[in-house]
């Protein structure tokens, strides 16, 4: 037992005592274990990680930290690149246990639990019909992708997640447990609703419920990178015609070695045009055609799928333990300049598991009004790009990271601001905060400060209290 160890034992078994959950040490067997995340890039080793069951382990955890002087992080799913949920020599405070979802399905609610996942999250909503507007791979923590904002398959009909937040509750830097709400403490209500993990632990969300599936109509179109331009021109010019019902997404990837896939073109890299039907099948069969004659596609799946299968349709791709590195931009279109950009860069890629991710967003992801909450980089019709580098191990993630870095400088000519997505931001991004978040910045800022004057939450995508500098965080993905 090392001696900082040691000295903590006193304090950790004091900690235990308090507890519903439980309290992992060092010494614990399954602590290697417990301090995994998503991105098998991070290999942090914290003092002690408390698995927490009620909000008032919450609170115990946040008072210990401080009273001990431990780093905090908050753990949900831990599947943000940055890894940001585990820390080094700090206190976790793990809300994996905390993952109940309760559906109304008569006043169309969700309540849910700060540790629950996406695919928690859809099971219980699919029982009734009914989802949340949310992100695309099932192992994503509700809290973490909630609180950045919430880009998927329903925005472009239902906005993004922190669009359908009702209510939430979080445990605060002093210990205090609040309920936000549009009437109830509204400026940190604003604050968290694009604000990330800045302002406390959030351990429960009130969502509001939209029916969808069970079914939904799914098109896949596939094409080769000589076709790479043509592609994306026609998606490009398909984009602006899209019936309300259909959601539409761009995807650099490597053809998957699937059944419906001919064999001689397993593992080819290319583009997939992704045409999701959530209304009238024949609305999402009028976009397949009319895609399908302009440019006929290698290969294809059109099918009906239940809303679920959707959701975790990219899950293997994205499996635990995938050494990751991502950056992500806006742009207004795909222009011809930006298309040159993404097929030059597209056929450079030399893992066969990264991709490049173009989300549309438009329609109820711009109708509502840009100050209405604290979401980073605008609310103007245009396409995210997420540009993500994936290796199996660490070695080969040196050459994709340089090509993710080259890709999004090329990009950042066509860009619409200097910042970002504050999701996908990791810590070589961290002076793009300010710029993503524009004329937010200044009030978050002063809401940090109101409420965490001594920035304890700083393992995050970090806003400092107003007049207060960044926290040196250590080393993290990037930085190499």
């Amino acid at each position: 037992m090392s001696t900082a160890t040691a000295h903590l034992a006193g304090p950790a078994d004091a900690l235990r005592a308090e507890l519903t959950g439980t309290a992992i040490t060092r010494e614990h067997p399954d602590f290697d274990e417990a301090r995994r995340v998503w991105n098998g890039e991070i290999d942090r080793r914290p003092e002690i990680i408390v698995r927490c069951a009620t909000t008032r382990d919450v609170v115990a955890a946040v008072r210990h930290a401080r009273a001990h002087d431990l780093e905090i992080s908050v753990r949900g799913g831990a599947h943000n690149t940055s890894g940001l949920a585990i820390g080094d020599g700090g206190l976790v405070i793990d809300l994996s246990a905390m993952n109940d979802v309760e559906v109304d399905p008569d006043s169309r609610r969700a309540i849910v639990q700060g540790g629950a996942l996406l695919r928690d999250l859809d099971a219980a909503t699919q029982e009734h019909g009914l989802a949340v507007p949310a992100g695309e791979i099932g192992h994503t923590g509700v809290g973490g992708l909630t609180l950045g904002g919430g880009m998927g398959w329903l925005t472009r009909q239902h906005g993004l997640t922190i669009d359908n937040l009702v209510s939430a509750e979080i445990v605060l830097a002093d210990g205090w447990v609040q309920r936000v709400a549009e009437d109830e403490n509204p400026d940190l209500f604003w604050a968290i609703r694009g604000g990330g993990g800045n302002f406390g632990v959030v351990t429960r969300f009130e969502f509001r419920l939209h029916p969808v599936g069970p079914l939904v109509q799914v098109g896949m179109l596939f094409y080769g990178l000589d076709e790479g331009a043509d592609a994306l021109r026609l998606a490009r010019d398909t984009m602006p015609t899209l019936p309300e019902s259909v959601s539409f997404q761009v995807v650099a990837v490597n053809a998957p070695p699937a059944p419906f896939v001919p064999e001689e073109m397993h593992l080819r890299p290319g583009y997939a045009l992704m045409i999701i039907g959530f209304g009238n099948p024949a609305e999402h069969a009028q976009v397949v055609d009319a895609l399908r004659r302009s440019l006929p596609p290698l290969f294809e799946l059109v099918t009906p799928m239940p809303y679920v299968a959707l959701q975790q349709m990219f899950d293997e791709a994205n499996a635990w333990g995938v050494h990751c590195y991502e950056k992500a931009a806006y742009v207004a279109e795909l222009t011809d300049p930006v298309i040159d950009v993404v097929t030059a860069h597209v056929a450079r890629k030399t893992s066969p598991i990264s991709v490049v991710h173009f989300y549309v967003l438009d329609r109820a992801f711009s109708a509502v009004p840009d100050g209405a909450t604290a979401f980073s980089g605008g609310r103007s019709p245009r396409l995210a790009v997420f540009v993500v580098g994936m290796t199996p191990d660490s070695a080969s993630l040196v050459a994709e990271r340089a090509w993710v870095r080259t890709f999004h400088a090329a990009l950042t000519t066509h860009t619409m601001t200097a910042g970002g997505y504050v999701n996908a931001l990791l810590s070589d991004d961290a002076d793009h905060i300010r710029d993503s978040y524009g004329d937010k910045y200044t009030r978050l800022a002063q809401i940090k400060a109101a409420v965490d004057p001594d920035n304890v939450f700083h393992r995050n995508h970090n806003i400092p209290p107003a007049d207060q500098a960044l926290p040196d965080l250590g080393s993290r993905p990037g930085d190499a």
